[in-house]
């Protein structure tokens, strides 16, 4: 491993990182108020490692959701990273087996917004630039979740602080970065090709599908239209 570009990738994933401290104190938060303890809410950082899907977790923990909801609401949250990963393999084209599962096992939202975003300024990224970006987050958050959980029992009403919305306002601001870096290399208009098929799509299938798969379907539109329309 390339020492001087896996700090490289460490470096660039500081924001990210400071960023997971205060969502990972609110999701530790969320969990101590749903009766989680810190080494489960460490171990599902470890396992699970995904905020959306932990924040989730807690709620149909509170609600006592049978294992089956619990898994499948988790599958479904997480599907997106098989579409991440899909591209992300593009990226490091002829790596090793193992290091594409290390690369994909500790990919999120915003490590692969920060790949993209490196990715506008060079092209020859380096897997060990990626796993520095990948493992600083990795183990700020697991940190971050535990020292919330363990504070969390002194918070009996998190919502009241605002805390259940701390991941939603990460992701505004996660993609804000990505469209911003879109809007570099890639036409407005194709741009808007994409978020107006992500936003018909969506309307469309609330009316048949519950939210939570009308936003998973629209996505995968959104993806199969920039697919269609990229010229590269």
């Amino acid at each position: 491993m390339d020492r001087q570009e896996f700090f490289r990738g460490a470096r660039a994933s500081l924001p990210t990182a400071v960023g997971y401290v205060s969502i990972g104190l609110a999701c530790g938060v969320v969990g101590a108020s749903s009766g989680l303890t810190a080494w489960e809410m460490g171990l599902m950082s470890i396992f699970i490692y995904a905020g959306s899907a932990q924040f989730a977790f807690a709620a149909l923990a509170l609600a006592n959701a049978s294992l089956v909801s619990l898994t499948i609401t988790i599958f479904l949250i997480n599907l997106r990273h098989l579409l991440m990963s899909l591209h992300v393999t593009t990226i490091f084209k002829g790596i090793s087996l193992k290091q594409g599962i290390g690369i994909g096992s500790l990919l999120t939202d915003e490590s692969y917004g920060v790949l993209l975003s490196e990715q506008v300024h060079r092209k020859d990224i380096s897997t060990s630039w990626m796993h520095g970006n990948n493992i600083i987050a990795y183990v700020t958050w697991i940190l971050a979740v535990v020292l919330g959980t363990l504070i969390g029992s002194y918070i009996p009403d998190p919502t009241s602080l605002g805390l259940d919305f701390a991941l939603v306002a990460m992701f505004v601001s996660i993609f804000e970065s990505q469209l911003t870096g879109m809007l570099r290399w890639l036409a407005g208009q194709k741009i808007a090709m994409i978020l107006g098929s992500v936003t018909i799509s969506y309307l469309f299938l609330t009316v048949v599908l519950s939210e939570s798969m009308a936003v998973l379907v629209a996505t995968l539109i959104g993806c199969t239209v920039g697919v269609m329309i990229d010229d590269n």
